[in-house]
């Protein structure tokens, strides 16, 4: 949900925390439904714009490394850019956490709806590999079928810049096309397929309507659409948002609980090819006109947070009974 610059009600602790758990782990049974076998669980991951997040122990609680950033595609042309770019990818790397870094739309001004040429982007890369080598996960643009990105009737445009990045780094891993769960979402994949090298590519898909509708449609059309892992590179559930949008949700923490245990049971069981959930985002911004964040702004859980808790640290204990461990 990262498009306009930055966009970017607390759990209490104790006794009533405990009733909150108890609450959700009742709504889970009445959602779950038998999961598909697979090898493992989905890694987890948080996708956020603000470097706070690797300084708050909420953060550390969870023992979850993963986190995904947006920057713009010519962020590092500019110093206050730039200076985001380091704030950001410098407090990850001293925290160790694992960066899948995302190219999306310009931030400079007359310049936003404007698609670079592939051989821009490919200089622009180059920069950023060069500043920052310890990153090894690339998204190649974010929400790429939205009409705020340039690169909304253009998936041709969009699987030259992902050739760029697989040319200029053969052993990155790239998500191809990160892609929202849209009715014409299939036939913007049959084209960016169509120009896209290679075979094994990654696909990233924003399910919130799935999410917060409690279905599976959007997950399931992408599924059927390509071969190949699907990452879930943003997901989440809604707790309100002004941002002008006709599609409607329920917007309450309540909601957003709901919602992210939907992912975890429904939508992330639908295949063993889904690999990674990135959910977004950690904290509300002041003022927000989207607002999925795990935490209030009064820095303290959410529901869904306890959610995401739950779900670790089951994924953690399933994986320590597999065999071989």
């Amino acid at each position: 949900m990262v498009r306009a610059p930055m966009l970017g009600n607390a759990a209490r602790r104790g006794d009533a925390g405990a009733v909150v758990l108890a609450l959700l782990v009742a709504v889970g049974v009445a959602l779950a439904a038998p999961p598909s076998a697979r090898a493992a669980d989905a890694l987890v991951g948080v996708g956020e714009q603000h470097p706070a997040i690797f300084a708050d122990p909420w953060w550390r609680e969870l023992q979850t490394q993963r986190v995904r950033y947006i920057a713009a595609w010519d962020a590092l042309r500019y110093d206050w850019s730039r200076a985001e770019v380091d704030a950001y990818l410098g407090a990850a790397r001293a925290a160790g956490a694992e960066v899948l870094l995302g190219f999306g739309h310009s931030r400079t001004p007359g310049r936003t709806h404007r698609a670079p040429t592939p051989r821009q982007f490919l200089g622009e890369f180059r920069r950023f590999r060069a500043r920052y080598p310890w990153v090894r996960e690339y998204l190649t643009w974010n929400e790429a079928n939205h009409c705020s990105q340039p690169t909304c009737r253009r998936p041709d445009m969009a699987a030259r810049y992902y050739n760029a990045l697989r040319g200029a780094c053969p052993d990155c891993t790239i998500v191809a096309a990160d892609v929202l769960d849209t009715r014409r979402m299939p036939a913007w994949i049959k084209a960016f397929r169509h120009r896209a090298r290679g075979r094994r590519l990654i696909w990233g898909l924003h399910n919130y309507i799935d999410a917060n509708r409690f279905r599976t449609t959007g997950t399931r059309s992408l599924l059927r659409t390509v071969p190949g892992q699907v990452w879930f590179t943003e997901t989440g559930g809604l707790v309100e948002r002004d941002n002008g949008s006709p599609v409607e949700f329920p917007e309450n923490k309540w909601h957003a609980a709901r919602a992210t245990r939907w992912v975890f049971q429904r939508l992330a069981r639908l295949s063993p090819r889904v690999r990674r959930v990135y959910l977004y985002q950690w904290k509300p911004p002041p003022d927000p006109t989207w607002d999925s964040a795990l935490l209030g702004a009064d820095g303290r859980p959410r529901p869904a947070y306890r959610v995401l808790s739950e779900h670790l640290r089951a994924a953690a204990q399933r994986a320590a009974r597999a065999p071989g461990r």
